[in-house]
């Protein structure tokens, strides 16, 4: 079952645009307005959440904007469209999944441009509470030039002038590199597929031992995927140099957590910085969450004030473009 909203002036809208996302009125008001007049139908009372994968069947539709089912984007042969409300597309990235796209011209598009900056944002936070011991001096109460007092100041790091890898490097790695950059950090990153517009230097899968045996901290921002899965495991976990700190919101498949568990505990890694693990969240007794280098936050790096705003404006913009050039100009596309 479904909820139409026509504008009320144009009762036969040129576009049906399948809202399959939960969004508050504030933001769902602002996309039937800005879309008039063209048409708005989203799933009545059980639709999906933000991230949550749509079941809705989309023949009809010319656009998709929330999670659809991978089966059902296929299916419905009209869709031009489809844009996700995530920076994440494991489910859409596979060989398959691709070639039936192109085949058909289907567009896609993410929503990168929302989510870099909370995302960037939050790996700041980890690697400034990390340097400045946040986690092991808040609460503290000490004499002044005691020895607990002095083992706290004498534990507290400058970053200016340690290194920092990347593991991907899309719109939050690179908004991170542009944060980074004032404090005086050596930044490189490894990319799937350099493009040449990237600002700090690229490296090859061929020169990560040697990096990683460099790094002061090891940033993962790897997307989810069949090459992917496990891709920090124990070897590569102990090419890092002894004390190096790992942090992680990308995707908690991309580590092999057992082996992390063992770094850590072993004090070969310094401590791990956790915004997604696998699953999420951890079940009672996991490894990870006894250890006390070890800081994870329940998933809310891309997480802020207006969320469902954010993602309506980002639509909108792109909905734009796709009225005036269709594909050329729509930011965040990935097919």
């Amino acid at each position: 079952m479904v909820v139409t909203m026509n504008h009320p002036k144009d009762p036969e809208p040129r576009l049906r645009i399948f809202a399959g996302t939960a969004l508050d009125e504030t933001a769902l008001e602002r996309l039937r307005r800005s879309v008039a007049p063209h048409e708005v139908i989203v799933p009545e009372q059980g639709g999906s959440t933000v991230l949550g994968v749509s079941q809705e069947p989309l023949e009809g539709f010319d656009i998709a904007f929330g999670q659809p089912d991978v089966a059902r984007v296929l299916a419905a042969k009209r869709l031009q469209w489809v844009h996700l409300t995530s920076a994440g597309y494991a489910r859409y990235d596979t060989p398959e999944f691709r070639e039936a796209a192109k085949a058909r011209g289907l567009i896609v598009t993410n929503s990168s441009s929302v989510y870099d900056e909370p995302c960037a944002e939050q790996l700041l936070a980890y690697i400034l509470a990390g340097a400045r011991q946040l986690p092991q001096t808040l609460g503290v109460r000490c004499e002044h030039r005691s020895a607990q007092w002095r083992q706290l100041r004498a534990g507290c790091e400058s970053l200016r002038g340690q290194s920092v890898v990347l593991l991907g490097y899309g719109a939050i790695a690179r908004r991170l590199a542009e944060m980074l950059a004032p404090l005086g950090m050596k930044l490189a990153a490894l990319r799937r597929h350099p493009r040449g517009d990237e600002t700090v230097p690229m490296l090859s899968p061929d020169e990560l031992p040697a990096a990683f045996a460099g790094a002061d901290h090891l940033v993962n921002i790897l997307p989810e995927n069949a090459a992917t899965r496990h891709f920090l495991d124990a070897q590569r976990l102990g090419w890092l140099k002894p004390g190096a700190s790992l942090y992680n919101i990308g995707r908690g498949t991309t580590v092999d957590q057992e082996a992390l568990a063992e770094a850590l505990r072993s004090g070969r890694l310094g401590a791990a910085w956790l915004d997604v693990t696998e699953p999420e969240p951890l079940p009672e007794g996991h490894p990870l969450l006894a250890l006390e280098n070890c800081f994870i936050t329940p998933h809310i790096g891309g997480g802020h004030r207006r969320e469902f705003e954010s993602l309506v404006a980002h639509f909108v913009r792109n909905f734009g473009h796709f009225l005036k050039t269709g594909a050329s100009d729509l930011a965040d596309r990935i097919l």
